[in-house]
């Protein structure tokens, strides 16, 4: 490992996994490029473990695996409430700097090697730094891929389209009426799902809020569709009626959603709370929790959909419609049995689980 590159304590890495409740972590030092591969397999109760592939500068291996435990997990409960026959995963290429040009392609080739070394057992699309053209690469020596440009393509704008019916079903749930016409929605990160379903939101007529940590591209999404641009740093405290987190996740926790001025959040930024307590915090407060792994499943269903299913495009916009009616589901359940959207969700999750049937 470099010298530049942060090392863990005695045994950190070894904590990590017998913390975790997964089925499997595969480990792997690619020394030629410096970088951590950690494939995590949570579980394939209902079929193959499936999940993106996470490059990211981490600070350390251990926040790189914990990274991908946590979103193994969250891919777990997130087929499990869709009905999809695929179990949880997700890998994560723990890079010193975002390789590009050839450097990018045998990377991504050795790590394909390492996916294919699994047998099937674990399927990879996109997820955060990797896009349909990496996975054309990775499909060149292993065919355990979805989403690659030549398959289903880019999952971001489902995801969007899932998002929206998900804001929607919200909306009606607090104030009788899916209508988003004079609505606030604040949208916090506007990259590949955000912009998108900011342009869904302003379509139908709400009074559009964005912020973004890079703020050209916050002012650039804001002048194309008439939106306000707050802040990165005071978005989480702005006044509006859906806050929409479709950035990086663990923005919700004790200490932040005190501050929270929002009836609803609903967006697509995985993992959005620190920890489950989280959604039982929100529920006290009176803001309704659309959980994330339930309302940002649209490219799962148009990707894994697409490949392994054999759906066109009215399956496709039929399960982006029905993420509405399970959030409307679960939001029933959680007032009648007194307890968090968050538990009703994962009750919902543990049942299908349960049975070891998706659906």
């Amino acid at each position: 490992m470099s010298e530049n590159r942060p090392m863990d304590g005695p045994g950190e890495l070894e904590r990590v996994i017998e913390d975790w409740d997964g089925e499997q972590v595969v480990v792997h030092f690619d020394a030629a490029s410096d970088t951590w591969m950690f494939v995590c397999i949570h579980s394939r109760r209902l079929g193959p473990a499936g999940g993106g592939t996470r490059m990211k500068v981490y600070g350390s291996p251990a926040e790189a695996l914990r990274d991908g435990t946590r979103l193994a997990a969250g891919m777990t409960v997130k087929f499990a409430v869709a009905g999809l026959p695929f179990g949880g995963g997700k890998a994560v290429l723990a890079v010193p700097s975002l390789p590009t040009g050839e450097e990018r392609r045998v990377l991504l080739h050795r790590y394909a090697d390492l996916v294919c070394s699994l047998g099937g057992n674990y399927l990879t699309g996109c997820d955060m730094n990797t896009t349909p053209a990496d996975l054309d690469v990775v499909y060149e020596t292993c065919p355990h891929v979805f989403g690659r440009s030549g398959g289903s393509g880019e999952p971001g704008p489902f995801t969007a389209r899932g998002v929206f019916h998900g804001i929607r079903a919200s909306v009606a749930h607090v104030h009788g009426s899916p209508s988003l016409e004079g609505r606030t929605v604040l949208v916090q990160g506007v990259g590949s799902v955000g912009a998108r379903l900011a342009a869904l939101l302003a379509e139908a007529g709400a009074d559009l809020v964005v912020s973004d940590a890079d703020c050209e591209r916050a002012a650039d999404v804001a002048g194309r569709l008439g939106a306000r641009v707050v802040p990165a740093e005071t978005a989480l405290g702005t006044d509006c009626d859906v806050y929409a987190p479709c950035a990086t996740g663990g923005t919700l926790s004790a200490a932040t959603i005190p501050g929270l001025r929002c009836r609803i959040v609903a967006g697509a930024a995985n993992n959005q709370l620190a920890e489950p307590a989280d959604a039982d915090r929100l529920r006290d407060r009176g803001i309704l929790y659309a959980p994330d792994f339930v309302i940002n499943a649209g490219g799962v269903f148009h990707n894994v959909g697409r490949e392994s299913l054999g759906w066109g495009d009215p399956e496709v916009d039929r399960a982006l419609e029905g993420i509405g009616d399970t959030l409307g589901e679960i939001f029933e359940r959680s007032e009648a049995e007194g307890i968090s959207t968050g538990q009703a969700a994962q009750k919902l999750a543990d049942r299908r689980l349960s049975t070891g049937l998706p659906g």
